[in-house]
């Protein structure tokens, strides 16, 4: 899907654009290609959506219809691109270690937990924010399946090998795999 600025001063491929993310969002509106020809295929899609969303069937595109699409796109994009991503922010040079206390601590504590289901060497450890024995001991084993020196403390260079170890441990133990 292209950028929403890559159709400014395209209107009628803005709105195919819109009409294939609510497609995709639901299947049971038909999916449309974004040509910027107002043709038979838009009037069918335009005429759909209308109907789906009780406004008068007409096939045009007029302010109550454009409304209610951009209104029905916003969230149906969310649903279907992936999720925002999340970034730790660590101070230059900062370093949680052992015996803080920190909010970062319990993402560290969640993520490693998930890890520690697929790498049965990385120990599960508690849920408290506070980077505890339990908690050092495995980050210092992640530590060392990413050939990184064992601190058991967690810095950038471990929070990005945490993070990139993460979604494929969360893929391979999510329910019904």
């Amino acid at each position: 899907m292209r950028p929403t600025e890559s159709f400014v001063g395209q209107p009628i491929r803005a709105l195919q654009a819109m009409l294939r993310v609510i497609a995709e969002d639901d299947p049971s509106h038909p999916s449309l290609v974004p040509d910027g020809i107002y043709g038979p295929e838009t009037m069918a899609a335009v005429s759909h959506f209308q109907r789906r969303h009780g406004l008068g069937v007409t096939g045009v595109t007029d302010l109550p219809t454009w409304e209610t699409i951009v209104a029905h796109y916003h969230p149906a994009l969310i649903r279907v691109t992936s999720a925002q991503p999340l970034d730790i922010i660590l101070e230059s040079g900062q370093v949680l270690c052992k015996g803080q206390c920190n909010p970062h601590v319990y993402l560290v504590q969640a993520m490693l937990a998930v890890l520690s289901e697929v790498y049965h060497s990385i120990p599960s450890p508690t849920h408290s924010g506070l980077l505890d024995d339990a908690t050092s001991d495995a980050i210092a084993m992640l530590q060392s399946l990413s050939a990184l020196p064992m601190t058991g403390e967690m810095d950038k260079v471990t929070w990005k090998h945490l993070a990139l170890q993460y979604p494929l441990a969360a893929t391979r133990s999510a329910p019904g795999r």
